[in-house]
């Protein structure tokens, strides 16, 4: 079934390698992370053609997440609405998992359990950081998911800068240090982005990941489109790329943006790469086109090389 995969869906060519912060991708296409949370998938995936898994949301202790039903399929809109809630089996049992990986460039996202405060939540993100750190490539600070209350806090300005200046402080320390990003929100205004170019500055961690989830309900015309949790999917796309291309534009291309939102066919990824990212996410392109996807993209920025 491997082989299968491999020469169905993936796609390998030496114009399609990249290499951002310091970490060589085999193609710009990744997984974004809520797909693979407990890291159970991944090599799996990877034979499907992605360039890179992010796997997470992970938590330190496992927790349930939200109370069931809390994903819901917009088909007219093609998107999707969750509010999952960080539900995860734990870093620990993540860990075990990874150690298992085959040369899969992995990302871990990493957040806060529900039941710490945010006043201790530095203390969440680092114990994710130590337990993950010899296990993934890159990391990605997730404070912008809008289904963990009062998460959306944390991207404030000064516990923001406090919180990662904390894991550098802790990156510092290592013989190797690894790549740091953060996620942040559609749903920030101009002013909080700039904050955000700022912050990155003065931080001095690798990369933006943009965008997560909106809790903007425009435009939908679906009959669930009220449920409570983050949209995701073609409604999401134009916002991400105006994200995109402010931080890109703002910040003179100062650090990497990973795109993420809305990303539906080739067209819709050269979108984001023309915007400013260096590398762009699937996940419900991926879920409503299929693994296909992955490959498409591929070939269209091959022919652009032409």
């Amino acid at each position: 079934m491997k082989g299968f995969f491999r020469s169905n869906f993936q796609l390998e060519h030496p114009d399609l390698e990249r290499e951002v912060f310091g970490l060589k991708f085999k193609n710009p296409v990744g997984l974004a992370a809520g797909f693979d949370k407990d890291a159970k998938l991944y090599q799996e995936l990877s034979d499907l053609g992605f360039g890179f898994i992010e796997i997470g949301t992970l938590t330190p202790k496992p927790q349930p997440g939200n109370d069931k039903k809390r994903l819901f399929r917009l088909k007219e809109d093609e998107a999707i609405i969750n509010r999952m809630g960080f539900n995860n089996g734990g870093v620990a049992a993540a860990v075990e998992r990874l150690k298992k990986n085959k040369n899969v460039l992995i990302g871990g996202n990493i957040g806060k359990n529900k039941v710490t405060p945010n006043d201790k939540a530095v203390d969440d993100y680092l114990i994710c950081f130590e337990a993950l750190f010899d296990h993934v490539d890159y990391f990605v600070i997730n404070v912008s998911s809008p289904n963990t209350p009062n998460l959306r806090e944390l991207q404030d300005k000064e516990p923001l800068t406090r919180l990662l200046n904390s894991l550098q402080g802790e990156n510092r320390k290592k013989v190797v240090q690894k790549p740091i990003l953060l996620k942040i929100a559609p749903d920030l205004t101009n002013s909080q982005l700039l904050d955000i170019i700022d912050i990155v500055k003065e931080t001095r961690i690798a990369g933006v990941i943009a965008t997560n989830t909106t809790i903007s309900r425009d435009g939908l015309t679906s009959e669930n489109k009220e449920e409570m949790g983050g949209l995701s999917g073609k409604p999401l796309r134009k916002r991400a790329t105006e994200v995109i291309q402010f931080l890109s534009e703002k910040s003179n291309k100062a650090f990497p943006i990973i795109g993420v939102g809305g990303i539906h066919s080739a067209e819709d990824a050269i979108e984001k790469l023309d915007a400013g990212a260096s590398l762009i996410q699937l996940y419900t392109g991926f879920i409503y086109e299929g693994p296909g996807l992955i490959k498409e993209i591929n070939k269209k920025l091959l022919e652009q090389k032409k």
